[in-house]
């Protein structure tokens, strides 16, 4: 068990925390589009909402991972 701690599992470490990271990310950024959207033009559509949340689900995936890979690699070493 305590392999699973080294250098080695990087980028297990950098998934797992990517991946923790990520519903928690996506809501926050869809969130704050959502409302931008409202603010700048009033209701929105749920075809639009659809399309906010898979450009938030982008996003998040880019950031939670280059944010993990980074943290963990400072955090291993």
């Amino acid at each position: 068990m305590a392999e699973l701690f080294t250098a080695e599992f990087q980028w297990l470490w950098a998934i797992v925390l990517a991946l923790a990271l990520f519903f928690p990310v996506r809501g926050l950024i869809w969130s704050l589009a959502i409302r931008r959207a409202i603010k700048k033009e009033g209701e929105i559509a749920d075809e639009q909402r659809q399309r906010l949340k898979k450009r938030a689900a982008m996003t998040s995936i880019l950031l939670c991972f280059v944010f993990s890979f980074f943290y963990t690699a400072s955090l291993f070493k």
